[in-house]
């Protein structure tokens, strides 16, 4: 398989070109000849323009690159080594929704030939590939799962908006069914990642190893964000006390916040989930789930408090959120919890405008059911500043000072602006 890919004998395809789907395609595409599919056809178009639909890559990434961009099915024929990238995400009642990886299962399972290799990349529990994808390669291709066909799990590690981490510097995780198919995963990955691969014993290993990944970050989190809790009520600054005990060499910093996005706030649900099979239920991963979850509705309620410490009326109050997107520095909106801050404080009657230079205004409001402030006001009673964008750790007192009415509230969710305030109130996690 590796020595038909390097003579282009054959193809490689990637199925799902989204923030971890597209870079994979493009570094393949320097070494051997590449297939990208995406169900998406407006996203297909942008690609064929040099364009990452994602706003994550430059167009100099799709230079001299080997690949053609397809939403035909029937083009994924010419592919012998499939890779899978699609998302993983949980419906409204936090349960894995296998729709996507599914559907793409199906998209190869119709042109599966012999030989042929599949890799999954998407993050899910344990013994997904073997229990819910591998039958549906069976069934569509007709073919026999080890005699006809291989395949492998490699989870995707990549961090939107970090041009550090990235596919090729970061150490990979693969897997085979067998000793072969482990060999040849193994030589195709490790002619892009330059950081090396680490062989996984088995897919469940490897399914179980990403997923972890992201849990242990939460449970974290979810400890952060509990002491700033405790700690309000203390009337202790949370990141004084972390920079005090971040002082000792094994202390861990982390740090409080809003836990949103497709990984962090997604994947410990598919480990609770398929713990239940196993009749045990996650009291800690949960715990910290809850407390995750929770935090937007606690920055509203807090900001709520803070407005009628001031003297202010709620129900005539103006805020404005400064980011909505589920991180820094990115475009992705998906499971931003900064939206639960915006419909709680609706709740209370307090009228919101959201501003965010990374964020399209068209897509908030499918998303969430409501847009981009167009111009911002001078007369807020409270600004909340929920996503530290590099646009925004440079502003001084004076900015927040011009868009406020008096004793108006600064909400520093990420402590960005910690000792630089002094007249304003003040408040931040």
């Amino acid at each position: 398989m590796y020595k038909k890919l390097v003579e282009k004998k054959t193809s490689l395809s990637v199925i799902g070109l989204g923030y971890v789907g597209l870079p994979i395609a493009l570094e393949f595409a320097k070494k051997v000849s590449v297939i990208g599919f995406d169900i998406r056809e407006d996203r297909i178009q942008l690609m064929k323009k040099g364009i990452d639909p994602s706003n994550e890559l430059p167009s100099s990434a799709f230079k001299g690159c080997d690949i053609k961009f397809t939403s035909n099915p029937e083009d994924l024929k010419k592919a012998s080594f499939h890779i899978v990238a699609v998302p993983t995400p949980i419906d409204k009642h936090n349960l894995p929704d296998l729709t996507p990886i599914l559907g793409a299962t199906k998209t190869i399972g119709n042109i599966l030939k012999k030989g042929d290799y599949v890799v999954y990349e998407s993050t899910v529990y344990p013994g997904c590939t073997e229990d819910d994808c591998i039958p549906v390669l069976e069934k569509l291709s007709g073919l026999k799962f080890m005699k006809d066909f291989k395949v492998g799990y490699s989870p995707e590690r990549i961090n939107p908006g970090d041009k550090e981490h990235t596919l090729t510097s970061i150490k990979k995780i693969v897997s085979g069914c067998d000793k072969e198919s482990l060999d040849n995963v193994t030589k195709v990955y490790e002619m892009v990642v330059k950081a090396g691969v680490h062989r996984a014993s088995t897919i469940k290993v490897a399914e179980a190893a990403k997923i972890i990944e992201n849990t242990q970050r939460d449970v974290n989190i979810a400890l952060m964000n509990e002491l700033s809790i405790i700690f309000n009520r203390m009337r202790i600054n949370t990141y004084e006390v972390l920079e005090a005990s971040g002082t000792k060499w094994n202390f861990l910093k982390f740090f409080p916040g809003l836990v949103g996005g497709h990984c962090i706030g997604v994947d410990p649900y598919y480990l609770t989930f398929k713990a239940k099979e196993f009749r045990y239920h996650a009291q800690v991963i949960n715990a910290g789930r809850f407390i995750n979850d929770s935090m937007g509705f606690y920055i509203a309620k807090q900001t709520v408090k803070k407005l009628i410490d001031a003297g202010k009326n709620v129900l005539h109050a103006k805020v404005l959120i400064m980011g909505i997107t589920f991180k820094e520095d990115v475009s992705d909106l998906r499971n931003s919890r900064v939206a639960d801050v915006v419909t709680e404080l609706v709740s209370y009657g307090v009228k919101v405008d959201v501003v965010d230079p990374h964020a399209n205004s068209t897509e908030l409001k499918h998303e969430y059911g409501f847009g981009l402030a167009q111009k911002i006001r001078n007369d807020y009673d409270a600004v909340i500043v929920a996503v530290s964008h590099r646009e925004y750790i440079n502003l001084k007192e004076p900015y927040f000072k011009g868009i406020t009415s008096k004793e108006a509230i600064l909400i520093d969710v990420k402590g960005i602006y910690r000792g630089k305030i002094k007249s304003l109130n003040y408040w931040s996690l």
